[in-house]
């Protein structure tokens, strides 16, 4: 069936899980977010712009932490520093203006929502920690612990095929 779908979005941390129980007794498992307030920082239009859209920003920070241009963007508005600013491209920009205050009731119960991350960031990692890598043997002069093993073939064809899993970032994507 068809869903009208609204390209407006909000920015929130995630808090953490709990659990609900259902009529029949059933454990859910659910994520806790803390969405919002978001300030409108900037409405763009067709005419200033070449498209559509709004900006909007999250999660009050002192000034310092913020750099000159960020700051002027900011009190060019008159508003207070935010840290995340993130736009969202929308059909009527004339109902929106800028210190609008974004919260989670814009939304109905039962509405339908995509929800996007970033995760904890950990470093460089290696295989182990990164792919789930088993170790080379520990004993009988074994040097290869944690090493990577073998990357690929030999002459043919004498390179790393893409997308071969090494070590390297993990999280913080």
């Amino acid at each position: 069936f068809w869903r009208n779908i609204v390209s407006l979005g909000l920015l929130g941390n995630k808090i953490g899980m709990t659990q609900i129980f259902d009529e029949s007794g059933n454990i859910i498992p659910v994520t806790i977010l803390k969405v919002g307030p978001c300030v409108i920082t900037q409405v763009k239009t067709m005419l200033s712009d070449g498209y559509n859209a709004i900006q909007i920003g999250y999660g009050n920070v002192a000034s310092k932490s913020l750099t000159q241009p960020e700051l002027g963007h900011l009190q060019k508005s008159n508003l207070q520093p935010l840290k995340y600013l993130k736009e969202f491209r929308v059909t009527n920009p004339e109902d929106f203006e800028v210190g609008q205050i974004l919260n989670v009731e814009s939304f109905t119960a039962g509405q339908l929502i995509n929800v996007t991350g970033k995760s904890n960031g950990k470093g460089f990692s290696g295989l182990q920690k990164r792919h789930n890598f088993t170790r080379g043997p520990m004993t009988h002069g074994s040097k290869n612990h944690r090493a990577p093993g073998s990357i690929g073939m030999g002459t043919t064809p004498g390179r790393v095929l893409p997308g071969k899993k090494m070590a390297g970032q993990l999280g913080n994507k």
